[in-house]
């Protein structure tokens, strides 16, 4: 498990998502979009797939 702070970025919130984590989920931060969504207490990431939204 990696702790991280939230930092802010203009008027919003971010958090840094470290390389290996993004290597293990196979996304790319150049080419790939991901879709966020809330689940119970936790914000699920994942790498967005056109046909989730259609």
């Amino acid at each position: 498990m990696i702790h991280k702070k939230l930092r802010e970025i203009g008027n919003s919130w971010g958090v840094v998502i470290p390389k290996a984590i993004l290597e293990g989920l196979r996304i790319n931060p150049v080419l790939d979009e991901v879709s966020l969504h809330i689940e119970n207490d936790s914000i699920v990431i994942k790498k967005y797939k056109k046909e989730e939204d259609e």
